[in-house]
């Protein structure tokens, strides 16, 4: 009795979707145009290596918008 192997098929193209590249791009553009720290509501992406680049960046990522100090930049 033989066994064979099962196929895997990987679609491409792989990568965020639509929503996930744009929110990349807004904190990324935001750091660009007014520095660091930029204050970010919620984690953008389920992906521990872009939100480490983020924070290496200057973005800051907070639960509730009460730990955000005044006047900081908040996307």
């Amino acid at each position: 009795m033989s066994v064979v192997a099962p196929k895997i098929l990987l679609a491409n193209p792989r990568g965020f979707c639509a929503g996930v590249d744009r929110a990349i791009e807004i904190v990324n553009r935001a750091l660009e145009s007014f520095g660091a720290p930029i204050y970010v509501r919620h984690e953008v992406v389920h992906n521990r290596y872009v939100v480490d680049d983020l924070r290496a960046k200057g973005a800051v990522f907070v639960e509730e918008l009460d730990e955000v100090p005044d006047d900081a930049t908040v996307i």
